[in-house]
Formats: structure tokens, sequence, C-alpha cells
């Protein structure tokens, strides 16, 4: 249970030991002062949730305090005592900052009603801020892992493109962690405070897709029985991230090109134009390219969303990435990060992984079912996953699984990829050309 430190200041002494009595409790640890300069002291050394103060004071009055506490501690709030003659004056101070003011003589009860209102406050400000610390973290460069050369650039080019208004084009295959980017480009934006709003384009027919996007007004078709907003509206000034955009129809893409090149759109059977201010942010697994060319996508809307391309790599073509993403899969399932023999590890690493990062992770979650809490190893893993090793063959016999051992396997299968460029190579694995010719000698 949480204690919260509660500071009582007045110059006499009596109501002060009055207080104390009245307030302290499990919850509350209560500290007294029968002076401004006192409190001031207490302060210069502590902290404290919610400072109680009588205004009329000599030396440092309640008012001087609270003026000191607003510069020095703006999350303590400040509730102030006064006479009845005092209390023009205490308006004047809760105009300076305080929370509020209670007039002598008061009912206890009724200055706990007071705290406790302060303290829910205190509280919904404490878990407002724990929110957002866990809305960042979770959809923020620290939840994309991998330490791949093609990681590191995916990483830097967020981080150069986020804090820009520019539009961006995610592309990747399938499982490859599209929305993950986007909503790290969001919050890593100084439009984080605002809404995220992601629209499956491939997953809605396209009446429904126009309408979710767009709005409708009341009647514009059979069951729209009252105005419903678009999601361009619901985005506000925040993100609006069309996922699969190479998948809408030629109808819609003539509508969303408007709407991104005159920034408004109108509500289905409406007339009003409505002001859009989000930024956009689209994803594709389709070659767009190619259907430009094959007229299955408009090349004006083709230019509109690719102002700025992000490309994330397929999981085969970053295997030295699979140990962090097993680390941090076996985590999020409350497992230790080793909870996987070596032998294990090889087979994962050596799986060509068709359906990305999002497999892998379906994989882990099912490993972990079949090993019964028990240590991860190779038979808890599917069938199809166990039948490739390093080279991509049928899984060998050898037994040397040492880490040494992965390590010099995993830069052959590099510098294989690489056709013997050591600086391409090393890209690969995520390290430095030195590096690699220090392994290499080492091994």
């Amino acid at each position: 249970m949480k204690s919260y430190r509660i500071l009582i200041v007045d110059d006499e002494k009596r109501m002060c030991a009055v207080l104390k009595e009245a307030l302290e409790s499990e919850t509350l640890a209560v500290t007294t002062a029968d002076s401004g300069e006192s409190a001031t002291a207490a302060l210069s050394v502590d902290t404290f949730d919610v400072i109680i103060s009588d205004i009329r004071m000599p030396g440092i009055s309640g008012l001087d305090l609270l003026r000191r506490v607003r510069s020095t501690a703006p999350e303590t709030e400040v509730l102030l005592m006064t006479a009845y003659a005092d209390a023009k004056t205490a308006v004047e101070a809760m105009k300076a900052g305080a929370y509020d003011y209670i007039i002598k003589p008061f009912e206890i009860e009724d200055l706990r009603h007071k705290i406790s209102n302060i303290l829910d406050k205190h509280n919904l400000r404490e878990e407002n801020r724990d929110l957002k610390s866990q809305l960042k973290t979770r959809f923020s460069l620290q939840n994309m892992v991998g330490r791949s050369g093609a990681m590191l650039t995916v990483y830097q080019l967020v981080e150069k493109v986020a804090p820009t208004d520019a539009t961006v084009l995610i592309r990747g295959e399938s499982g490859t962690g599209k929305e993950l980017v986007a909503r790290a480009i969001h919050q890593l934006s100084k439009r984080s405070g605002e809404p995220f709003i992601a629209v499956n384009c491939g997953a809605l027919p396209e009446s429904l897709l126009e309408s979710e996007l767009f709005g409708h007004e009341r009647g514009a078709f059979t069951g729209a029985e009252k105005q419903k907003p678009g999601r361009f509206e619901l985005a506000g000034s925040g993100t609006m991230f069309l996922d699969e955009i190479g998948d809408i129809s030629a109808a819609t893409q003539i509508k969303l090109l408007r709407v991104l090149q005159q920034r408004e759109i109108v509500r289905l059977g409406g007339t009003e134009t409505i002001k859009i201010h989000a930024r956009t942010v689209a994803a594709t697994n389709r070659d767009l390219e190619e259907a430009v060319k094959n007229n299955a996508f408009r090349e004006d809307l083709y230019y509109r969303i690719n102002v700025f391309p992000v490309f994330l790599p397929p999981l085969r073509e970053r295997p030295e990435d699979i140990p962090d993403l097993v680390a941090h899969f076996l985590e999020m399932q409350g497992a230790d990060t080793d909870h996987i023999d070596a032998p294990s590890l090889e087979c994962l690493m050596a799986y060509s992984w068709p359906g990305n990062v999002r497999e892998l992770q379906n994989v882990i979650e099912r490993a972990l079912i079949m090993s019964a809490g028990n240590r991860i190893n190779s038979n808890d893993l599917p069938a199809h996953v166990r039948g490739s090793d390093i080279t991509g063959v049928q899984e060998q016999k050898s037994t040397d699984l040492t880490l040494q051992a992965m390590e010099k396997r995993l830069i052959q299968r590099a510098l294989e990829k690489a056709e013997g460029n050591k600086t391409l190579a090393a890209k690969m694995l995520g390290i430095t050309r030195r590096q690699l010719y220090s392994k290499l000698e080492r091994l």
C-alpha cells in the first residue's frame, strides 16, 4: 500500500499536533512545521505530496510558501487554511496555484475529503504518466528487435523521418512488423500525444472501406442510421496508418488521392468539406512498381505515398537477429531468455521463415506450451522447422553445437551469400569489417 507524505505548516503548534494525530495513518505520513522557514527547510531535503498551510504566519507566509512550492515542486499540491477574514486572500492564492482552501474552524472530515480529492488527482496523473511510458516503450524503437545491419538501417530511417510530417511508405513481406514501425514513427514524432488510427485496407470490402476512411451521413446507404465520422477525422492531428494500401480498388484510389492532395474529405452522402490534419503512413507487401506498370495501382497515388520509403527486410535475410528475437518472445511470455537449448536455436536460425517475425513468435509460443515448463528442445519445435539446418538442407548429424561452432557456421553462410565480399558479409552480420576479420582469425 502506497504511503503519501503530508506537510502541515502552522505557527500554532497545538494545531499542528491535532491535525497530525487526526490524519496520520497507514497511508498518510505526516510531518509538521511551525513556521514558513521550517517548512522551507523541510522542503529542501524532502518531497511531499500535499502541503496544508496556514495563510497568515510571521516571516514566510502561506502565500510566500505557495509561490516557492510552485517554482520548486510543481507536482506538490497546496491546501491553504484561512480564517473568514482571509477568504478573499485565499481565492487570490488559488489563482496563484493553490489546489483549494478551507476556512477555520473546520471539521476534520472536510479536510480528509479535500485531501482524498488531491490524492485521487495525484494517482490519476501517475497512472497517465505510467501509461504513456508503457506506450512509448511498447511502440518505440526499443521494441523493434535486431542488431543486423539491415535493421540498423531501418532504425536510422525511422529516427530521421519521425520528427517530420513526410508521408511514409513501409515496404515488406507479411509478418515483418510494418505496423510496429508505423507506431514507432508515431511515438517518436511531435504527434505522439494525438491518436494513432490504423485501417487494414485489404481486410474490408470497397463500400465499407470508404465509409471507414471518410465517414458517412445518416441515410447515405441502407443501414446508415446515424452520422459516423471517418478514420481520417478521428485521427485528428495524429497519424493515419493505411495498412495494405496496395489492395484498395481503383475507385477508392481516386478518392484517397484527392484526400492526400487537398487535405480534406467529404463524408459519404454528405456535402460538407472537412479539413484533415493527420499525417499519413502507409504500408504494403505488394510490388507497387509492378502494379503501376500493370495499371493496377495509380501512378500519381504511388508518388504521393512514396515520399519516404522504409524497407523492412524478411527474417530469412537477417538470421543473426533470431537469437535476440527468440529471447524477446520468451521474455514476453514470462520465461527466461535462455529457456531454449543450442540445437533448437540452430534449427530456428536455419529455417527460412516464410511467415517472418510473426511466424517465429507463434513457434516460440507453441514451443513453450510443448515444453511444459522445461527448457525448449528441438522436439518441441514443429517438424517443418526441425527439418532445416544452417545451410538449408536436412538436419546435420554434427554434435558440435557450441556457440563458437554456431558462430563459425553463421559467418560461413554470410560469406557465401556475400560471394566472398567481407564488407557486405560484415554488414549482413551487423558487425564492422574489422570485427569480422578478428573473428575469422580467431576461428
